[in-house]
């Protein structure tokens, strides 16, 4: 089953138990799928489901941090309850470790083939995208590569 039907499975779940808020946030998600596919004219693969799930789940703890610092406890609960349900799709995130030999490999693999200097870092980034696409914060895994670059 791919991620897509097992998000519409779960929604038909969510309203079979009158879970509104759950359910509310299973359609928000729908809703991004379906834009996308009809922007792009395209049927969206598991992978492509997970770069916009990782995408709306940043927008909600951005959102979180916001409410948070202006009070709206009412708001960032209901953030809260969005990024619960947005997180069960993701996969497993990797360890701090895991995600050091990531970049080590793709560093190793980029130097081995030539490239060096002010490009690696686009290029390090770009095979990183998909190796690690859902599985860690890809915020902190630029701010990785970068110091790792930085070192030499």
């Amino acid at each position: 089953m791919s991620l897509k039907d097992q998000i519409t499975e779960d929604m038909k779940t969510a309203m079979r138990a009158r879970d509104a808020d759950r359910l509310s946030a299973i359609r928000m998600l729908l809703a991004a799928l379906k834009q996308k596919e009809v922007d792009e004219r395209v049927t969206l693969t598991d992978a492509d489901v997970l770069v916009i799930v990782d995408k709306l789940l940043k927008q909600r703890r951005d959102s979180l941090s916001q409410f948070e610092a202006a009070g709206r406890e009412d708001l960032a609960a209901k953030e809260r309850l969005e990024i619960d349900v947005l997180g069960a799709y993701l996969p497993r995130q990797l360890s701090g470790e895991e995600v050091q030999a990531e970049i080590e490999a793709v560093i190793a693999e980029l130097s081995a083939s030539g490239v060096s200097g002010n490009p690696l870092m686009g290029k390090t980034m770009g095979a990183l995208k998909g190796r690690l696409a859902g599985k860690a914060d890809m915020t902190q895994v630029s701010a990785l590569v970068k110091a790792r670059l930085s070192q030499g």
